[in-house]
């Protein structure tokens, strides 16, 4: 039986995407190469995955002196990887980018093993513009991105099939039948304290929406529910809650967009400014609006007022929207993924 190696960690979107191939891909013995962080916990639950802890380090924007020992720890952490993957001995690696899956793919360039990435954003990161070097091919999410040569090929986001199974029902047995359009905000996987502030008070929602907020579970003590508001730990499975919404807000993070997208699902997207990031979530979100499938909101424009406004306007508005939404493509991009890893392994 072949072997392959996924890697990719830190945060969700890095690491749903690789299980969404992993739930497809037959006839492989499965290895995962990650760190003592998120993606550890998530493949708890996955028992037929092999799962190996690397050292990892991670560029840090804010504090700038820190990154003065990146160079000797990424050293140290590559060479741990290479005796690993001789262990293993692979006959392909697919990774997801990010910095937990470089050591991975600079230990493959120096072993000759073959490699995969995947770019989520409509800009490579950091990691990705180093994997990109050695790697056989580089999936994208979007087609813009697939342009740069012909070892990129647009592929879309890889998504799990349960994002398609999503009951609202289960959502509504929770909250009460309502009568009013559902606005699910969701934050990413610890929820986003930029939203959480604006939401500490929702009242200024609350006369014409029931809202749905995803608060992070280290969060969930701060909010108490209230008349039409409805705070959660972690939203479990989401699909059910995108189900139940009739608007989703989030930031603009590739995976949790290009879910909604598949799902036809209008989005308000508050992306992450360039203070914070690298400045891809704006990227993303730009381009989104220019399809006519979301609106956005710049974070330092972002106020419950700009908000309460731009909500009403997407609202009143929704079947431009919705139209929009049904003519983007199918998304196939496991099964199209997964010819390429038989093909190059």
């Amino acid at each position: 039986m072949k072997k392959i190696v996924f890697t990719g960690g830190g945060t969700a979107g890095h690491i749903y995407p690789n299980i969404a191939i992993m739930e497809s891909l037959k006839d492989y013995e499965v290895h995962y190469i990650g760190s003592d962080g998120m993606e550890k916990q998530i493949l708890k639950d996955f028992p037929k995955v092999k799962y190996h802890q690397i050292p990892t380090v991670k560029f840090d924007r804010t504090l700038l002196a820190k990154n003065f020992l990146i160079p000797f720890k990424l050293y140290k952490s590559v060479k741990q990887t290479k005796k690993l993957l001789q262990e293993i001995a692979p006959n392909i690696i697919f990774s997801k980018g990010g910095y937990v899956a470089l050591p991975v793919a600079l230990a493959a360039k120096k072993l000759n093993i073959n490699l995969i990435t995947h770019e989520s954003d409509l800009s490579l990161g950091l990691a990705n513009k180093i994997i990109a070097r050695s790697a056989k091919i580089v999936c994208t999410t979007f087609y813009q991105t697939s342009k740069q040569n012909r070892k990129f090929i647009w592929t879309g986001q890889p998504l799990r099939k349960q994002i398609f199974e999503g009951d609202k029902c289960k959502v509504l047995s929770k909250i009460g039948e309502q009568h009013k359009p559902i606005l699910l905000f969701v934050g990413g996987s610890l929820g986003s304290k930029r939203i959480n502030d604006l939401l500490r008070d929702p009242s200024f929602l609350t006369d014409e929406f029931t809202v749905l907020h995803a608060v992070g579970k280290n969060n969930i003590q701060s909010f108490s529910p209230q008349k039409n508001y409805y705070p959660f730990a972690y939203l479990n499975p989401i699909s059910d809650f995108y189900a139940a919404s009739d608007l989703v807000i989030t930031r603009a993070g590739s995976g949790v967009i290009n879910e909604l997208l598949a799902l036809k699902k209008p989005m308000l997207l508050l992306p992450l400014s360039k203070k914070a990031s690298r400045g891809d979530q704006i990227q993303n979100a730009k381009l989104f609006k220019e399809m006519g499938v979301a609106e956005m909101i710049l974070d330092e424009d972002l106020t419950t007022s700009s908000l309460r406004k731009k909500i009403n306007y997407m609202v009143k508005n929704m079947q431009f929207y919705k139209k929009n939404l049904q003519k983007a493509a199918k998304n196939n991009a496991v099964e199209q993924i997964i010819e390429l890893i038989k093909k190059f392994s």
